[in-house]
């Protein structure tokens, strides 16, 4: 996961400390009729740059298959980029 991290913040060129990953391992899923090795990933991200989406799919799924062997056609990415009232933290929005 903590590569995972990095890649991100690097991806996005932001600080670290506004990364985060979740890991759920061990659901049951059912892709393409199979129950092969498969993951869905949602990536959000404050002012994603949608026009960079393609080269973030490459290199998620680079990692993620180098980390899990799971094979990148078996991976699913759900880019969102959502406005900035509609993030919160620290008591606040963005």
């Amino acid at each position: 996961m903590v590569a995972c991290s990095q890649l991100l913040s690097q991806l996005l060129q932001k600080p670290e400390n506004y990364v985060m990953v979740s890991l759920r391992s061990g659901a049951h899923m059912l892709f393409g009729g199979t129950t092969d090795p498969c993951a869905y990933l949602e990536f959000k991200s404050l002012g994603l740059p949608l026009s960079s989406t393609p080269l973030f799919s490459e290199a998620i799924c680079k990692l993620l298959g180098a980390e899990t062997a799971i094979d990148k056609s078996r991976i699913y990415i759900e880019f969102s980029a959502p406005e900035r009232p509609m993030w919160g933290w620290n008591g606040g929005t963005f």
